[in-house]
């Protein structure tokens, strides 16, 4: 058997080194989140009711429980309402705001501050103010009185009933919360891309006669491709796994009628204790982010192979 050379031990320890120093994160994320997540994926099979006895094996039982649970249904409808509803406003108005606050004026930068203000803001204290802006006699519907406008006020948080016959009032008051919290966030991310286009390109294109919201159009919205594609994706996830907002100001409620798909989790687990039934939801909930992420990554390699031709 010939022995290693002096060479081939160095190959190896270059080789090694890199894995070595990944070595304790590994550790960290195999004890933190892929050992809980195959004890979930495991769980998902099986009835845990009782804690102090151990799970018993009961097959595709919790699936078939879910394709019949009308409540899950209603959330995942919610959830899709949501994505759809928050999805396109986080991509399209920070664009906006990103352009605007670009500009070379005096005082820019306060504005800049003032947009991402909401960001750095907990979301407890967040939702708490705005519930008490939605409330009965709160500053929303005091205005609208003011106005002449709904004198009996507009039942934001507490009232099932449905905008254009589709989307719920409550269901609506927590998504406004979300994309206040939202947009400066993404405005940060296009703000970073618009500063990475040259000034060049923008004074030939006025030579061209392409000047105003012309040149956003002609230049800006496609040399931002990659950047929109990455905040519809990452906004898009963040509307699937929302949970705090609904937590704090309805707690799923009117009649289900905000109840989101992780709330529904949530309260699976920790009010109702089927761990093993919110182990199930949460495997689609995977499914449906690991969806979203594959789709992020097949948008992004387009519009960077866009951008290179």
């Amino acid at each position: 058997m010939n022995q290693l050379s002096s060479k081939d031990w160095v190959l190896i320890k270059q080789r090694l080194t890199p894995y070595l120093f990944l070595l304790p994160a590994l550790l960290i994320l195999g004890l933190t989140v892929f050992w809980p997540a195959l004890q979930a994926f495991y769980l998902s099979f099986t009835s845990y009711e009782d804690i102090s006895q151990p799970p018993q094996w009961i097959g595709i039982a919790n699936f078939l429980k879910l394709w019949q649970d009308t409540v899950f249904w209603q959330t995942l409808t919610n959830t899709f309402l949501y994505l759809v509803g928050v999805v396109p406003i986080l991509v399209i108005a920070p664009l906006g705001l990103a352009i605007l606050v670009n500009q070379k004026l005096r005082g820019m930068n306060w504005f800049r501050a003032a947009y991402y203000t909401p960001v750095v803001i907990s979301m407890i204290v967040a939702g708490i103010a705005w519930k008490w802006l939605y409330a009965e006699n709160g500053l929303l519907n005091q205005f609208f009185k003011a106005l002449g406008m709904f004198p009996e006020g507009i039942p934001w948080l507490t009232s099932p009933n449905k905008l254009f016959g589709i989307l719920p009032i409550s269901l609506a008051s927590v998504m406004a919360v979300t994309i206040w919290k939202g947009l400066g966030y993404y405005m940060v991310i296009y703000l970073a891309g618009l500063q990475s286009i040259p000034g060049d390109v923008y004074e030939a294109a006025a030579i061209d006669g392409s000047d105003g919201i012309r040149k956003h159009l002609d230049i800006t919205i496609p040399l931002m491709k990659p950047y929109l594609a990455l905040v519809a994706v990452i906004s898009a996830i963040s509307a699937t796994k929302v949970f705090e907002e609904v937590y704090i100001m309805t707690q799923g409620g009117p009649l289900n009628s905000s109840k989101t798909i992780v709330y529904y989790l949530y309260e699976q687990a920790f009010t109702n204790l089927e761990i093993s039934y919110a182990c199930t939801i949460g495997l689609v909930l995977f499914l449906i982010i690991l969806g979203l992420s594959i789709l992020r990554l097949i948008i992004s390699r387009e519009s960077t192979d866009n951008i290179k031709l």
